[in-house]
């Protein structure tokens, strides 16, 4: 790839081998800062797809090892042409409805329904068009708790391209706060933020001891659509963001990885309220005691 040539890397099987092989690239320590999406692609024959973008010749040889372990996957490289597949991407990909909410990029602004929440949502280089089912999960959870009461102060961890925050911002929240590692997905946070008309507020950091952060500290309720370990990592952070009765929605993981991620949280006075799961993934709806 020192040519910049781009290379996709797909591999099908059964769901079960497929999200084994998930967990063990969310463990390897090469990939865990690359991106991969995980399908069901034929419910009849029980074929789940996981597709990954490796960046790098470290990321391709480790991502077909890595999938090439497992038994029952059928692994293999592809080429991409010389194209803007980003921009071609999201131009196909349809406008997405979940609950309340209609997330959609520019090329369909003229199809946002008027009995919605509209969204326009740019990806650019960052994670959330509102199409992966832990995106989805996250609003269909969200959408459900407003149908009972509002949140005054919601923070986003991991924010992407803002869209979680965003929609607080859009549903009454008058403090809406999200973080990333990556600076790229702050800027595009911000981007979308401006083009929604909302004051959410982006800044980048790491954990949540920003003080951006922790100035309108506790919140109502804390998203956090990252990935498994980081989940239970800041299992006890999450907690002191929140204030006793705070609602936490988590999602990034696998079905798989529900028990995982459930018992760091009830260790730590969480109750499960409810899950939501959406093609190999969960979201999990907890609040604090």
């Amino acid at each position: 790839m020192t040519d910049d040539t781009a290379y996709q890397i797909i591999a099908r099987g059964p769901r079960l081998i497929a999200e084994a092989a998930a967990r063990a690239v969310d463990e390897d320590a090469v990939l865990e800062s690359t991106t991969y999406s995980i399908l069901e692609e034929d419910e009849d024959h029980d074929v789940w797809r996981i597709d990954a973008f490796p960046t790098t010749e470290q990321e391709s040889a480790q991502y077909q090892a890595v999938l090439g372990g497992f038994e029952g996957l059928v692994v293999t490289c592809e080429k991409l042409a010389d194209a803007d597949w980003l921009a071609m991407a999201l131009s196909g990909l349809p406008p997405v409805r979940a609950g309340r909410f209609f997330i959609h990029g520019v090329h369909d602004r003229g199809r946002a329904p008027v009995n919605s929440v509209n969204l326009r949502i740019e990806a650019g280089a960052a994670f959330g068009t509102g199409h992966h089912g832990t995106t989805v999960g996250c609003l269909l959870a969200y959408d459900q708790l407003l149908k009972s009461k509002r949140f005054g102060r919601v923070l986003d961890v991991g924010a992407g391209t803002g869209v979680l925050a965003i929609a607080a911002a859009r549903t009454g929240t008058a403090k809406a706060v999200g973080t990333d590692i990556d600076r790229v997905s702050v800027r595009i946070s911000k981007e979308n933020a401006k083009v929604n008309q909302t004051n959410a507020r982006f800044v980048h950091a790491f954990g949540l001891s920003h003080r951006a952060v922790r100035e309108h500290a506790p919140y109502d309720l804390v998203f956090a659509n990252i990935l498994a370990r980081p989940l239970v990592f800041l299992a006890q952070d999450i907690k002191g963001a929140l204030k006793p009765g705070g609602i936490a929605i988590l999602s990034g993981l696998l079905r798989s990885q529900e028990r995982l991620v459930r018992a760091a949280y009830l260790s730590r006075g969480f109750k499960l309220e409810r899950r939501i799961h959406r093609d190999a993934w969960a979201a999990l709806v907890l609040r604090r005691g």
